[in-house]
C-alpha cells in the first residue's frame, strides 16, 4: 500500500511537471528511479498510464482516471501538512499576487488583510487588475482568477462564487419596453467585457433557463467601467451584486429582471505546479476560501 501511494505521488507529479527529469529534480531522485516507480505501478495493475516519447509524455485513458484520484489524495494530504506547518512556524518572506480589480471591494480584501495581520513578517505585493497575467513569465506566486479555467500546467483551487445582477440606468430602462424575460432583451445594448463571453445564462424560480446572445456597441476590460458606463445610459451590464447595491438603492441603477438570476461565476486560486507544499503561497491559499464572495 505504501509503495503504491509513493508511486502515485511520483506519477501525479510527473503529469503536472511534464517530464521524468523535472520530477526527479523535485524529489531529488534520478530519472530512472522515477520511471521505475511508474513502470511498477503499470505492471502491478496491468495498464499503461503514460505514453512516452523523446519529447513529451501523454496520458492514457487509465492514466487520466488515476491522475484525477491521485490529485485529490495528494492535495488533501498537502493541506493537512500545511495546517501542521502553520501551527509550528512563523512564516516570513514575500508573495507576489494578482487579483481581479473587480474583487477589490469584495470580502476577499478582508481575508487578505486578516492574513497580513496574522503573519506580519510576510510582505504581500498585490496587483489588482482585470487583465489576466502570465504567472510564470511575470514571476507571480498566486493568481486569483474569475470564470472558466483554461487547461494549463497551473494548479488550482476553487475558492467561492460571485453572484451577479443585471443592471442599467433608469433613463435607459425607461427608453425600452419593460422586459418580462431575458428573451425581451434582444434589442437592448450590452456593455461588453473582454474577459467574458458575449452571452449570459439566466434561471428563474420555476427552473426555466434562457441564454442570451448579447449585442454590444462598446467593449471594455474593466468591470467597474461597465458599471460607470451603465450609469451613463449606455446599456446593460452584469457586475457582481456587491458593486451595485448602493447605486440600486439610490436609484442610479435599475435591477433588470429581478425574477431571473444570472449564473454565478466561480473564483479560483491558481499557482505554479512546482510550488512546495510548505510554501508561503500554499499557506495564503489555504487561508482564503468559501466566504470570499
Amino acid at each position: 500500500m505504501i509503495d503504491d501511494l509513493r508511486a502515485m505521488v511520483i506519477f501525479a507529479k510527473t503529469v503536472q511537471l511534464g517530464s521524468f527529469r523535472a520530477t526527479a529534480k523535485e524529489f531529488e531522485l534520478s530519472p530512472s528511479v522515477v520511471s521505475y516507480h511508474i513502470s511498477q505501478l503499470e505492471q502491478r495493475f496491468g495498464v499503461a498510464l503514460l505514453y512516452r516519447s523523446t519529447r513529451k509524455l501523454s496520458l492514457t485513458n487509465e492514466g487520466h482516471r488515476l491522475y484525477e484520484h491521485a490529485k485529490v489524495i495528494i492535495d488533501e494530504a498537502e493541506e493537512g501538512l500545511d495546517v501542521l506547518a502553520g501551527e509550528t512556524t512563523s512564516p516570513a518572506g514575500k508573495l507576489n499576487i494578482t487579483v481581479p480589480a473587480v474583487l477589490t471591494r469584495s470580502a476577499l480584501s478582508n481575508q487578505i488583510a486578516t492574513f497580513s495581520k496574522s503573519f506580519p513578517k510576510v510582505e504581500l505585493n498585490i496587483t489588482f487588475t482585470d487583465e489576466r497575467q502570465d504567472l510564470i513569465a511575470e514571476g507571480i506566486d498566486i493568481g486569483i482568477r474569475i470564470g472558466q479555467m483554461e487547461n494549463s500546467n497551473l494548479k488550482s483551487k476553487k475558492l467561492f462564487k460571485v453572484r451577479r445582477k443585471l443592471i442599467c440606468s433608469q433613463t435607459y430602462f425607461c427608453s425600452k419596453s419593460k422586459p418580462v424575460s431575458p428573451a425581451d432583451l434582444d434589442d437592448w445594448n450590452w456593455i461588453g467585457l473582454e474577459m467574458l463571453p458575449a452571452s449570459r445564462t439566466f434561471r428563474n424560480k420555476q427552473g426555466e433557463i434562457f441564454k442570451t446572445v448579447n449585442k454590444s456597441s462598446v467593449l471594455v476590460n474593466s468591470v467597474d467601467a461597465t458599471c460607470q458606463l451603465a450609469i451613463h445610459d449606455l446599456g446593460l451590464a452584469s457586475p457582481p451584486d456587491f458593486m451595485v447595491e448602493k447605486e440600486i438603492d439610490q436609484g442610479q441603477l435599475v435591477h433588470v429582471l429581478p425574477d431571473w438570476e444570472i449564473a454565478d461565476i466561480d473564483v479560483y486560486a491558481v499557482w505554479p505546479a512546482n510550488q512546495r507544499r510548505e510554501s508561503l503561497a500554499r499557506r495564503f491559499i489555504n487561508s482564503i476560501g468559501i466566504n470570499g464572495s
